[in-house]
């Protein structure tokens, strides 16, 4: 054998570094559970949602084999349950989930292919979400975190460890997937993006997606970033390029781009009956198919035939006993559908600071008052200052916070004391910023984004409903508590872009607190309660209390905190309450001047204080409800709605709500003072609730 034969058969080889049988193994065991669901579970109605991996299989296994670091974590997609097997999911849960049974990844409340799996002795799948490309920015987040860890925190433990996202070709035209190269790219991150190339996203060819129909050639000139591109089902180069990919991530701790061409053979999903690809398309992908060639390739080099066949038996004999145990587990208890929202007592497994044994220092809910009178910048930034300086897993990002220190100064000279490490400027990516902040979350960090304004939080919204609902849709094994500051409403003038409130957004997205503080006391409680809790929170600062010279307050303390869902009766009164929150709280005051009456300000919009109202109500009789939000679907209607079933018989008059017209915000002020409550406009309707 002459010396390029010789080069060209060593290449060829099997990697005797890599365990071959159990690959075998475990690419049978995924063919043997994709065939089982299309022949029997699906058409039985057992299995509703069904993905096949056939084709994806082999280099799916190659890599996760490859995840040996006790911190690292993937994240992927409906279509990578033989990654899940490598790492060493059950596939009694793989099925059972499937089927929506008890147990598994969700306890049946969620699709079986959307994913989970917290792993504290090795690599871990990170909650996955439904939607296309949702997936690349939390493992962006998980990457910075490992890196924060390891760097910042001194833990060597986590030097290694690396975030892994797998995505379809169809994915790399979604937003999350270049926020996350963005943000992996520029900050230079442990993490390797896996794009799994079978030619379409559903139907739809992957030249439209990408110019070309190649990321990897496309991505050639970008910075930062290494490229490896190769045939996913050709078991030596599949290999020889996942084991060099993840290498090069884990010892250089920079990202990588690892695309592997592979056939989709069947439908997107068991549905696709798959008319829009051509009988010579099918054809082709079927001579691709993986499994064949790595018979080939493993026999006789490294088991015989019989060795094949006994694993392939094996695996069908592991998929039918699983099938057996998986319909065997009931439908979980309709009553329990509604626990876990919120944190409850019962500790999750994988994400915040608590599972590692964070306890929070004590705290008091009696303020010092002593001191000066600050405003609520001064005072959000102190309380942001010392728990950052008692906690280092504290981390805060988002547009202009460094050294700027916010568009509104909250932030000013936080980079400054505690480093670009905790205190740093991203990309202008609100899903990016979300995104991230739900990564280094799920690894243990406590992230404190900034969203500019308002109405800048759109573009984040898939991340923000689906960092919600981690806690329910996983049935507890993982949450991602992050605060996240969000100024908004009006200041000085209004406009469409900036003057947004909007608050029921958040409230109306499951597993979200909502605070709403009016004033600088408030706004220390209940940042501190989010900070130290277990739940991620909507903070919500009001642009036109920020320096309002009726919002300050002298700073109540290091230890002062104020529980969520606990509201103020800032005034008492007989003759009619006043339910409101954030600016307009001055407002209603101001208007209840020389009257008896409640003036209750919620301070939390999830939850809210329903007791504190309706006793109110039984004791005045009447109930106005003031908000700067539009008034249809505004939050003010929900507590119409309670009051009026909770407290019918004790009011003397209808419930009232006075609000913003349904209009964006105006930019000229005299349009503006038009449209929100204001002082005059409250009073008028108290008299005429008092009068009726």
């Amino acid at each position: 054998m002459d010396q390029l034969a010789a080069r060209k058969h060593e290449r060829n080889a099997p990697d005797d570094r890599i365990d071959w049988r159990k690959i075998a193994r475990l690419v049978h065991l995924s063919r043997a559970l994709d065939e089982l669901e299309e022949k029997r579970l699906v058409p039985e109605k057992k299995v509703l949602y069904q993905f096949s991996a056939r084709g994806h299989d082999m280099a799916q296994v190659l890599l996760g084999t490859q995840l040996t670091g006790r911190h690292d974590a993937t994240c992927g997609y409906y279509r990578s349950r033989p990654l899940l097997l490598s790492l060493g999911v059950d596939p009694v849960d793989a099925l059972g989930s499937a089927m929506g049974r008890a147990g598994g990844y969700s306890d049946g409340r969620d699709i079986g292919v959307v994913f989970n799996y917290p792993n504290l002795s090795g690599a871990s799948a990170l909650p996955m979400c439904g939607g296309v490309g949702a997936q690349y920015t939390p493992t962006a987040g998980w990457a910075q975190a490992m890196k924060y860890h390891a760097d910042t925190l001194g833990r060597k433990e986590y030097a290694t460890d690396i975030g892994v996202v797998l995505g379809g070709d169809g994915s790399v035209a979604s937003n999350g997937f270049w926020a996350a190269l963005t943000v992996a790219t520029t900050q230079e991150l442990p993490m390797l993006f896996y794009i799994e190339d079978n030619g379409f996203g559903i139907s739809v060819p992957s030249t439209v997606q990408t110019p070309g129909g190649n990321i990897a050639a496309n991505l050639a000139s970008w910075k930062n970033l290494a490229i490896f591109d190769g045939d996913g089902c050709d078991p030596a180069e599949a290999a020889r390029l996942v084991q060099d990919a993840v290498s090069f991530v884990r010892e250089e701790r920079k990202p990588a781009l690892l695309r592997l061409t592979v056939p989709r053979l069947q439908g997107h999903s068991f549905q696709d009956t798959q008319t829009y690809k051509s009988e010579e398309t099918v054809r082709r992908e079927w001579e691709r198919d993986p499994l064949p060639r790595l018979k080939e390739f493993l026999v006789p080099a490294v088991m015989t035939v019989e060795e094949w066949e006994a694993s392939e038996n094996a695996a069908r004999e592991l998929a039918e006993r699983a099938r057996e145990a998986a319909e065997a587990r009931p439908a979980a208890d309709p009553a329990s559908v509604t626990r876990h929202v919120f944190f409850d007592g019962e500790m999750q497994t994988m994400g915040g600071q608590h599972p590692g044994g964070y306890a929070s220092p004590a705290t008091s809910q009696e303020p010092d008052t002593s001191g000066p009178r600050i405003n609520m910048v001064t005072a959000i930034r102190r309380t942001l200052d010392h728990e950052m300086a008692i906690n280092e897993r504290v981390v805060m990002f988002g547009e202009d916070i460094g050294p700027k220190g916010g568009v509104h100064a909250v932030t000013l000279g936080l980079q400054e004391k505690f480093g670009k490490e905790r205190v740093f400027d991203t990309s202008l990516s609100e899903e990016g910023i979300i995104g991230r902040a739900v990564g280094m979350a799920l690894a243990g960090l406590v992230p404190v984004p900034e969203i500019q304004f308002r109405k800048y939080a759109e573009p984040a919204t898939e991340q923000l409903n689906d960092c919600g609902t981690i806690r329910w849709r996983t049935n507890n094994r993982f949450a991602a508590p992050v605060v996240v500051r969000m100024p908004g409403g009006f200041f000085k003038c209004g406009d469409p872009w900036h003057s947004q409130t909007n608050e029921v957004a958040f409230v109306h997205q499951p597993g979200w607190k909502v605070a709403v503080p009016s004033n600088a006391e408030d706004a220390v409680g209940l940042l501190r309660t989010s900070i130290r809790g277990n739940d991620p929170v909507i903070f919500f600062e009001h642009r036109a209390m920020l320096d309002h010279a009726w919002a300050r307050r002298a700073y109540p303390g290091d230890n002062f905190a104020l529980p969520f869902g606990e509201a103020k009766l800032t005034r008492t009164g007989t003759d009619i309450t006043i339910v409101t929150w954030g600016a307009m709280v001055q407002r209603c005051e101001e208007a209840a001047e020389g009257i008896s009456a409640d003036v209750i300000d919620l301070r939390t919009l999830m939850p809210w204080d329903r007791e504190a109202v309706l006793a109110s109500v039984a004791k005045t009789h009447r109930c106005l409800i003031v908000h700067e939000d539009l008034e249809t679907g505004g939050f003010g209607a929900e507590i119409a709605a309670v009051v009026a079933d909770k407290a019918f018989m004790d009011l003397d008059a209808p419930v009232s709500r006075l609000t913003m017209p349904d209009i964006p915000s105006a930019h000229n002020p005299i349009l503006l003072d038009w449209a929100v409550p204001s002082t005059e406009r409250i009073a008028k309707r108290i008299a005429e609730l008092l009068e009726f």
